[in-house]
């Protein structure tokens, strides 16, 4: 009698079969008791009551979650079947292309939530692109939907301030800075300042920047706002500005761009080897030959940026130069990149190329001693010191957003000035 019973049991709905369950348990035990004078009353727990409908907050519209996290060497299949999903409905979600497009890749780590309706159906897929992105799959009676969920940080302001004793590098980490706000601090300022032959012990920078946190964790740091660099005694400052015409770019306090139409130098790591000079003695060759050019010796495979916007016009193998690319640009200017290990995809007869664009890699190709990229700067087919030639600079900002501009960058650099003065006044404390 109790085997026929469990049976009947589980042909019940979920909710009905739990509820049945345990009270033909108690009813068994009361049955079983031993019989006494007294009466004996059990109080039926509410969560073992029979019920004739779904518990509230377990309604046929609601969900119980199943996470997974993505493993090496899982597919999409593995972790639907791990979810308890099965591979059906997923064969039939890859049909729709907004939803294959979205599920194209996975990666370790990645974490998946599925979700499942009273009767154990799967009603939903919720899967993470980024920590700020996630998808939501919904499954219905007449067919899929896909929205994309896009979380908002919290953004914070932050001021910090250093001064240099031995490297920008080392400078930047003793004021709280990441590598990658170092290197967007060196790349601003690039355009103006040299960063290997121009820094001294002493100069010092200022900068406002943002951060980006989520659930009270720093996400990532956000744009710098406004920063001052003083080198060898002259300021120059950076301001960023959003017009009203969309455009977005850092400006000097009179509204120029502080970007040039050119990078100063092509590399990020290098020191210089030999410098521009007609009269050199050629270290191969072992004559008197002009270096129309400067050496950047870095190790084999150090990328090399194009150091303007510009289409090229060679890419070749030479006897002498090994593998050099030259790149055409605006107003009758050349730049040449010589004793390439390799060239990058971009380097091809008349592709267009912008600024810092990875153009090669370093090499000692051709006539070459060692590891190093030879660089040439040409106007109008006449050589010029790459490190000396003066730079045209970019498009400055329209005249009609000039009033609006100086009234916000009066207020940026006054920020900077009295965050200077506190910080300066707080250490002498």
């Amino acid at each position: 009698m109790i085997s026929t019973l469990l049976y009947r049991i589980q042909a019940f709905p979920r909710w009905h079969a739990i509820g049945v369950g345990s009270l033909t348990v108690l009813m068994l035990l009361l049955t079983l008791w031993p019989a006494t004078s007294e009466s004996v009353i059990v109080e039926i727990p509410a969560s073992l009551q029979l019920q004739s409908s779904p518990p509230a907050g377990d309604t046929a519209d609601s969900f119980s979650q199943v996470a997974a996290e993505v493993r090496p060497g899982d597919t999409l299949s593995t972790l639907f079947e791990r979810a308890g999903a099965g591979v059906s409905v997923l064969y039939r979600m890859l049909a729709d292309d907004d939803i294959s497009q979205s599920l194209d890749r996975i990666y370790p780590g990645q974490s998946f939530s599925f979700g499942f309706d009273s009767t154990e159906a799967l009603r939903e897929v919720t899967f993470s692109e980024s920590q700020m992105v996630q998808h939501r799959i919904t499954l219905g009676d007449e067919g899929f939907e896909i929205e994309q969920i896009v979380r908002e940080p919290e953004i914070h302001t932050r001021f910090t301030q250093g001064t240099i004793d031995t490297s920008l590098y080392l400078a930047g980490k003793n004021a709280g800075l990441s590598d990658n706000m170092i290197m967007e601090l060196a790349t601003l300022f690039g355009w103006d300042i040299d960063f290997v032959l121009d820094i001294r012990a002493g100069d010092s920078f200022s900068l406002i920047y943002e951060e980006h946190f989520l659930d009270g964790k720093k996400l990532s740091d956000g744009p710098i706002l406004a920063a001052r660099f003083t080198n060898q005694g002259r300021d120059v400052t950076a301001i960023r500005y959003s017009d009203a015409g969309g455009r977005t770019d850092y400006y000097s306090p009179n509204g120029d761009s502080i970007r040039k139409a050119f990078l100063r130098t092509p590399m990020d790591v290098f020191r210089i080897s030999s410098g521009f000079n007609l009269s050199r003695r050629h270290p191969v060759l072992n004559t008197i030959r002009a270096h129309r050019g400067t050496d950047y010796a870095a190790p084999t495979g150090t990328p090399i940026k194009v150091t303007g916007d510009g289409k090229v016009i060679s890419a070749r193998r030479s006897s002498s130069y090994g593998n050099v690319v030259v790149v055409q640009h605006g107003g009758g200017m050349r730049t040449l990149y010589a004793h390439m290990n390799q060239f990058s995809r971009y380097a091809r007869v008349g592709n267009r190329v912008s600024q810092g664009q990875i153009i090669g890699y370093v090499g000692s190709t051709g006539l070459a001693t060692g590891p190093h990229l030879h660089y040439e700067f040409l106007v109008n087919g006449v050589h010029r010191n790459p490190q000396t030639v003066p730079l045209p600079t970019a498009q400055p900002l329209a005249e009609e957003y000039l009033p609006a501009f100086q009234d916000f960058a009066s207020n940026m650099m006054g920020q900077l000035d009295v965050f200077n003065g506190n910080y300066a006044q707080a250490n002498s404390d």
